[in-house]
């Protein structure tokens, strides 16, 4: 992992995919939000990142992917490349009662296709999100939070 600050307050990482990465990633940009005193949201950023960040590395199939976090006027933007040329797909908001859920203790278990909802966070945490595609290949998605 390459972790760079580009100007003063970015942070540029670059990166070969690999299920390790969404914590370093976390773990650096907590420290470049305690650097900035954004302790207050640090936890919606750090969330945001991380489901950023694991979306691109089940994307990027152990291909390289760029982070990159940068300050803006009130907002936090975290942006994630990754080589895909497949978009990111929110799965549809299902109201859910208690006996939807199922105490199956296989759950938690490698393998289980129980996820697709990072999105739907990243679009309740976030004061904008959206894709920019990057001819000839791949794609940027990003968030901004509120800060």
């Amino acid at each position: 992992m390459v972790a760079k600050v580009v100007q003063a307050g970015e942070l540029d990482i670059s990166c070969r995919a690999d299920v390790t990465v969404p914590g370093m990633v976390r773990s650096l940009v907590g420290f470049r939000l305690a650097e900035w005193g954004l302790e207050r949201v640090a936890g919606d950023v750090l969330l945001v990142a991380g489901e950023l960040v694991a979306n691109a590395v089940q994307s990027a199939l152990d291909r390289e992917i760029w982070v990159k976090l940068t300050r803006e006027a009130g907002a936090v933007v975290v942006a994630v490349w990754d080589p895909s040329e497949g978009m990111p797909v929110a799965r549809p908001v299902v109201e859910m009662t208690l006996d939807d859920v199922d105490g199956d203790a296989w759950a938690l278990e490698p393998g289980c296709e129980e996820g697709g909802r990072g999105l739907q966070i990243v679009q309740a945490l976030a004061s904008g999100c959206g894709v920019k595609v990057t001819p000839p290949v791949g794609k940027w998605v990003w968030a901004a939070v509120a800060c």
